[in-house]
């Protein structure tokens, strides 16, 4: 009888503790929609994972909380990108894409204004899966959405593919990214904060238009997942707030200013805000990663001997070898012919007919224009220096040609010379005519560069015949580069 008893009162204790739990949940759960932006407590947050996935936090979908783990470096598998376009462009740009995007490998979606027409269905497994942006037209109430429609891909983005996200990608269908470089620099960052990544354009009066302060999409701004999915969270609002914007970027910037967040400016996204030929850019290119460049279809291909596409496919075949020295500029002198050496790892080399400063040969040639009529300078957010006849300035220009590992596991890129110079040679005393010379190799270490503290340096280890051999190596202590 007095077992009896006893299980009776142990299950009325347990009935008790069990309904009080259950008051204690609907509680915290009242609370939470009556404050959505108070954090919740360690104690309740297995509750507020369930309960999350029945709030609605966009205009039509519902957004998960993203699952973030901790425990290893951050890779590739990390990321999903968010690639808005347009159906129309898509059939001319969907080639700059592919030549980067890794099927099975990166994540994320192509955002179109519409369905694929004819010529883009069946859809390529090479290509982005595709998505179509919602309408916001009845929201917001007017026809042109332009301006809302990246900022809107954000929580498109996220909702559609967020499990263990640490970082997401936005940028457009006419960008070319540097996967390997992208996950190397975002490595570096604490994804469980708040961070909004961006570069800036390198045109004056674009930041001045815009923003100084906002990451220009073209060239890809990087969110971290807390930031992104609070953005989500308050799509509705953001969109309300900034419906009479009419920049996209704009709008961005300024959804993610009301969360309390700035901009952290990047190095290696370029907006390229230029036109015409960048191979002045590009083979000056600062002491950066590589992460992005956009414009992609109005620029002139970065190889003189191929279209854009191919110019794009051969680009990354140095990429893929090698992201943390493309385009990596690296100078050295021959002074046994008072010759300058500029190679932009991958990309381009240089053979100037005098032995020139390096600080002068890290300023761009200003082979391209601006991207709008500028009524005077300064034009451009670096300093740059102009094309040149003069013999002793102007250089002798190759192009990257091909890239093989060799025999002792270190990496030969070939250059081969463009076109004749044009010019006769330098007439200052002691210089050589380098007319004759016809192709650059470059021996480079296999291991990737892990720190940009301070560039590499090089030996011109011979000039036979129509050959220059050069030699990467890293910089000796004190080493002086003149």
């Amino acid at each position: 009888m007095g077992s009896s008893n006893c299980n009776l009162d142990v299950g009325s204790i347990c009935r008790t503790l069990l309904i009080f739990c259950m008051v204690l949940y609907f509680v915290f759960i009242a609370l939470s929609n009556q404050y959505p932006n108070c954090p919740a407590s360690e104690f309740f947050s297995p509750f507020w994972k369930i309960s999350s996935a029945t709030n609605s936090i966009s205009i039509s979908s519902s957004v998960l909380s993203p699952t973030i783990s901790n425990d290893s470096k951050t890779n590739l598998s990390h990321l999903v990108f968010g690639l808005v376009g347009s159906e129309k462009a898509w059939h001319h740009r969907k080639a700059y894409i592919e030549s980067w995007w890794r099927p099975n490998i990166t994540r994320g979606f192509l955002f179109l204004d519409k369905e694929p027409t004819a010529g883009l269905i069946p859809w390529s497994g090479a290509s982005p899966p595709y998505k179509v942006s919602d309408d916001l037209t009845k929201f917001l109430k007017k026809t042109d959405v332009t301006a809302q429609r990246i900022i809107h891909g954000i929580m498109e983005a996220f909702r559609e593919d967020h499990e263990n996200l640490r970082w997401l990608v936005m940028g457009d269908d006419d960008s070319i990214f540097f996967l390997d470089n992208i996950v190397d620099v975002l490595a570096k960052f604490d994804h469980t904060k708040y961070y909004y990544l961006g570069g800036q354009s390198e045109f004056i009066l674009s930041n001045h238009w815009f923003s100084f302060s906002q990451g220009f999409g073209g060239a890809g701004f990087m969110l971290s997942a807390p930031l992104a999915r609070a953005l989500a969270k308050d799509m509705e609002n953001c969109l309300k707030r900034y419906a009479h914007l009419k920049a996209a970027d704009l709008t961005t910037k300024s959804c993610i200013a009301d969360i309390g967040v700035s901009l952290s400016p990047l190095k290696g996204l370029h907006q390229i805000d230029l036109r015409g030929d960048i191979s002045g850019f590009l083979s000056s290119h600062p002491k950066s990663p590589i992460l992005s460049f956009h414009h992609y279809d109005v620029l002139e291909p970065l190889f003189p001997s191929k279209d854009r596409f191919e110019s794009a496919r051969h680009l990354m075949k140095a990429a893929n070898v090698d992201q943390s020295r493309l385009v990596q500029q690296t100078i050295c002198h021959h002074r046994d012919k008072n010759w300058s050496f500029s190679i932009s790892w991958g990309y381009s080399a240089h053979i100037y007919e005098r032995i020139m400063p390096r600080s002068y040969l890290q300023k761009p040639i200003e082979t391209f224009t601006t991207w709008t009529h500028s009524p005077h300078p300064p034009n451009y957010m670096f300093n740059t220096r102009g094309r040149s006849n003069d013999p002793c300035e102007a250089p002798h220009i190759f192009f990257f040609e091909s890239i093989e590992k060799t025999s002792r596991n270190e990496v030969l890129t070939s250059y081969s010379r463009a076109s004749p110079r044009g010019s006769p040679a330098c007439a200052s005393s002691g210089n050589h005519s380098a007319d004759f010379i016809s192709k650059i190799e470059v021996i480079s270490p296999s291991t990737k560069r892990i720190e940009m503290d301070r560039c590499e340096c090089c030996d011109v280890v011979r000039v036979d015949g129509m050959k220059a051999e050069v030699n990467f190596r890293e910089c000796m202590m004190d080493e002086i580069i003149a």
